[in-house]
């Protein structure tokens, strides 16, 4: 099993635009489908739980299964897992154009993910490999980040188009188009490339991964409907496997989430900086988007016209983000992330900024700048200083904790609108209901700084070495065993 091999500069862009691609439909499917929340609650009869399993058991089986994915990739082959990826990808998408009811469209959605597990950490993994000098490859990040920004900026705009003139089922159509494409130069493209060392599988450890992300997301999701007794087991079960988890994988050989890389102050930092980011992601449109649509009373369209303010900046932010990481390091770009995220947090907790087009129009400014230099630093420190072989395990670890942290924030923040409306006239009482969860995702952003502080410093730097250096060695000797 060989590395992949080196490519003309040319070519390597050529990969980048190719997993770029697989990046825009995830990416792009998340926010088109939040504007057309509202079209799809009235057209299936949904309720705000109802609306959270639309985007959770996405993410929820994404989360599960992203390290799975990265693995199972380092072993049988980059290339191969990623065009599968693509395939179920694009044929869960035609399938949640079709669901009959919001059963079959949660259900349908977790099909999607299982082929979008196979996307993002194997895209991050080819790009790694692919881009072997630090600067060149911190610069790719930020081009990789900058998508997101794309997604943000066109998918509320081209959702609410579709919704305002076909219907919520079309939004899903706009996967086909770019996933056939991605398809097919993937093929003609992207040359194949596997681990020299790649791990073995962990079925228990993965299983114990879904019991643990599904068990907490219903115990948070259904907190407000149902009673103790149902969500009270849920809640001990996710501890129980967590627990479970930890004790199994620090004694396996192999593991599926290698405990040796939380060593690095860095790499751990940048697992709580994704939760923390993506969960005020995930809160943030979540709130926006009822709050535009259902109390203020805007389109589809109207309301992503209203996301542009948010999702401009994040896409200028994520490149110039990328630069300075390649040139200064992580710790400008999170302090910036951080800050900006807070602040934005606080307008709407504290001063009911949605109440105002001013204050608003400057809170959603504010999250975007900060979500736009979030995003290449925790990529970056969550693979550097990692040992090649393992990149693909190394970025799935990332991307698991953006899916997890995505699905967290849309858990707790849903469940305490849920719970804040109560009987209540719906859009007399949003925005008091809703001030809860500003101040989460206000503590969030706040983490993000706190953490992105004191992660990003002389000692952390020291924790990452001495970490690559021990995984390094414990692989020579794992290899001079083997061979002796």
């Amino acid at each position: 099993m060989e590395p992949m091999p080196e490519l003309s500069p040319r070519r390597r862009l050529l990969v980048l635009a190719i997993c770029c691609m697989s990046l825009l439909i995830v990416s792009l499917d998340n926010t088109v489908l939040n504007v057309a929340l509202p079209s799809l609650q009235r057209d299936l009869h949904a309720s705000t739980a109802g609306l959270q399993w639309t985007i959770d058991a996405y993410t929820l089986v994404l989360a599960s299964l992203l390290m799975l994915a990265g693995s199972t990739a380092d072993r049988i082959g980059r290339k191969r897992v990623f065009m599968t990826g693509l395939v179920v990808f694009t044929l869960g998408s035609v399938l949640c154009s079709l669901a009959p009811n919001l059963d079959a469209l949660v259900a349908f959605r977790m099909v999607q993910a299982v082929g979008g597990s196979m996307l993002n950490p194997v895209a991050m993994s080819i790009i790694t490999n692919t881009f072997t000098d630090p600067r060149e490859r911190a610069r790719a990040i930020g081009a990789w980040g900058a998508v997101v920004g794309i997604s943000m900026a066109a998918g509320p705009l081209v959702g609410g188009l579709l919704v305002d003139s076909v219907g919520w089922r079309s939004i899903f159509w706009i996967n086909l188009p770019v996933g056939l494409a991605a398809l097919a130069l993937t093929l003609r493209f992207v040359p194949e490339s596997r681990a020299p060392e790649p791990r073995r599988a962990d079925p228990v450890g993965q299983l114990l991964v879904i019991v643990l992300f599904g068990s907490l997301t219903y115990a948070i999701i259904e907190a407000p409907h149902a009673a103790p007794s149902t969500t009270v087991p849920f809640a001990l079960l996710a501890l129980a496997a967590l627990i479970a988890l930890l004790l199994y994988e620090s004694r396996r050989h192999e593991p599926l989430i290698d405990l040796r890389f939380f060593r690095s102050a860095p790499f751990s930092g940048a697992t709580v900086i994704a939760v923390s980011a993506f969960a005020a992601l995930g809160g943030f449109l979540f709130l926006s988007t009822l709050y535009l649509q259902n109390v203020r009373g805007l389109s589809a369209l109207d309301a992503g016209l209203w996301m542009l303010p948010m999702a401009v900046p994040t896409f200028l932010c994520a490149p110039l983000s990328g630069r300075l990481v390649g040139s200064r390091g992580p710790r400008l770009p999170l302090l910036i992330a951080g800050g900006a995220m807070t602040v934005s947090g606080l307008l709407f907790a504290l001063f009911e900024a949605e109440t105002s087009n001013a204050t608003l129009f400057v809170g959603y400014v504010l999250f975007g700048v900060g979500f736009g230099f979030v995003n290449a630093p925790i990529t970056n420190t969550a693979v550097s200083g990692m040992p090649r072989a393992q990149a693909g395990v190394a970025s799935a670890v990332a991307s698991t904790s953006r899916q997890l942290g995505q699905a967290l924030g849309v858990a707790v923040v849903g469940a305490v609108l849920a719970a804040g409306v109560g009987s209540s006239s719906y859009a007399a009482g949003f925005v008091s209901a809703a001030r809860p969860g500003w101040w989460i995702l206000t503590a969030c952003g706040l983490a993000v700084l706190v953490v992105g502080a004191v992660t990003s410093g002389r000692w952390a730097r020291a924790t990452a070495r001495h970490t690559a250096d021990r995984l390094e060695s414990a692989e020579i000797r794992e290899a001079a065993g083997v061979d002796a």
